[in-house]
């Protein structure tokens, strides 16, 4: 299982990135993918949710300002991150819930984003 995620970088305070994040070696089409945040000395935290038949969920927080999105056909799920927010600063994470019970939550390696104000 691998999951690469890429598009993370410095940005002012308004600006936008797209994240994304390709994955191998898990049924993607059925997987419910999930982007983290992990900000400085604090836990990683859910920032949104993507289900295998697109239903989302986000954080209060990034709600109209984030959008999760997936393509099945390239194994690949985004996150457009619109009006960034220095509480927006840390290494963001993809994952995938597993569909077998009991199995490993596989992560990427996290891209780091960064918002100056």
């Amino acid at each position: 299982v691998q999951l690469v995620e890429s598009g993370g970088g410095l940005v002012q305070t308004g600006g936008s990135l797209r994240l994304s994040c390709a994955t191998s070696g898990i049924i993607f089409s059925l997987s419910t993918m999930g982007w983290y945040q992990q900000a400085p000395g604090q836990q990683r935290e859910l920032v949104a949710s993507i289900s295998g038949g697109g239903t989302t969920n986000y954080r209060d927080s990034v709600k109209d300002r984030f959008t999760i999105s997936r393509d099945n056909g390239n194994n690949t799920v985004y996150l457009q991150m619109n009006s960034l927010k220095p509480e927006d600063t840390g290494v963001y994470y993809c994952t995938a819930t597993p569909l077998r019970f009991g199995a490993a939550r596989p992560w990427g390696q996290g891209t780091q984003v960064t918002v100056s104000s």
